[in-house]
């Protein structure tokens, strides 16, 4: 394991605590919240553009580096609001793609070309998903080939500051802001606290306010022909387990949770594209998050995907759509 890995992969638990490798990295902190503060004052001041779009914008993020469940939060967000009766696009980055460009997201995507994230959300939803590294470019192509959405939502966008919003949701999980120092010696991506239109919770922390969200898999798996295998048939069966996400022991511990033993656990760094992977023997079955699943099928393609789910709680969805209502009459 190269350093860089090693960090990836350690770093989300040296930023729960102030200890020593934290300490020494302190330092680098002032110098990110420097830049970072100066960055936002040229976006109040006009001096870097901030781009609004013809439809309603309602961005998904964290303040945290590392997965807290945006993704998840995204498509539980986006089926809620068509099932709303509202047409609604996603814009994404398209973390960890290896294209440059604005792009669609369509069914036969591949994970390298438009990022693991969009393509799930697209798979997931059916909703037209576009990706740039300019969000409102991507917003802007997707209006002209999809003129009645209404509702465009930002995956993984908080920071972004060169795209207008018109409802910010800030997603938190159980580490809630780790020991609340800025990047690198804390996870945090910017001060808090700060202002957002609502505040999810996936898990417990000490962070006070918001909304609750249940987060838990799926009680089913999926093969790489979209066939369900219940987890109940998986129970007592020896299995493996990879994951390439920014907590990759967490999708390891909710599958013990579910009642599946592990014999083995692998942990990637986030975005992963299984590139190198080595098939194994016949007969050893991998579990994975849906994430992985795209890039990890073409080299193990007996492998089963997990889905995680997102469940935010009533109050949640009452709020989300009043303000929905008020934004859209403005």
């Amino acid at each position: 394991m190269n350093l860089s890995h090693w960090f990836r992969l350690h770093l989300p638990q040296v930023w729960l605590r102030r200890g020593p490798i934290a300490s020494i990295l302190w330092p680098l902190s002032w110098l990110y919240g420097g830049l970072t503060a100066l960055r936002n004052l040229a976006y109040r001041l006009g001096l870097s553009p901030t781009h609004r779009l013809p439809a309603l914008v309602i961005v998904v993020g964290n303040v945290v580096a590392g997965g807290a469940g945006k993704t998840p939060m995204t498509i539980a967000l986006v089926k809620h609001l068509m099932a709303q009766g509202l047409r609604v696009g996603v814009i994404s980055r398209g973390h960890g793609r290896q294209t440059r460009n604005t792009r669609a997201v369509t069914a036969d995507s591949l994970p390298q070309d438009v990022g693991d994230e969009p393509l799930l959300i697209h798979q997931s939803t059916g909703a037209p998903v576009w990706v740039g590294a300019l969000r409102a470019a991507a917003g802007l192509e997707l209006l002209k080939a999809h003129p009645d959405v209404q509702v465009l939502v930002c995956d993984d966008g908080l920071q972004h500051l060169a795209l207008a919003r018109d409802i910010e949701i800030c997603v938190m999980d159980e580490r809630g802001v780790g020991n609340g120092w800025l990047l690198p010696a804390g996870p945090l991506r910017e001060t808090w606290p700060r202002t957002v239109d609502l505040l999810v919770h996936t898990g417990s922390s000490t962070v006070t306010g918001g909304f609750q969200a249940h987060r838990q898999l799926a009680d089913h798996a999926l093969t790489c022909d979209d066939q369900e295998v219940p987890l109940a048939c998986l129970k007592n069966q020896p299995l493996q387990a990879v994951a390439g996400l920014a907590r990759p022991e967490a999708f390891f511990e909710m599958l013990r949770q579910s009642g599946l033993q592990l014999s083995t656990t692998l942990a990637l760094p986030d975005h992963h594209d299984y590139s190198d992977w080595k098939s194994t023997e016949p007969g050893c079955t991998w579990l994975c998050t849906e994430k992985d699943a795209a890039k990890l099928w073409p080299h193990e393609p007996t492998a089963l995907a997990v889905p995680l789910q997102v469940s935010p709680e009533s109050r949640f969805w009452e709020a989300l759509d009043a303000l929905v209502a008020q934004r859209l009459q403005r």
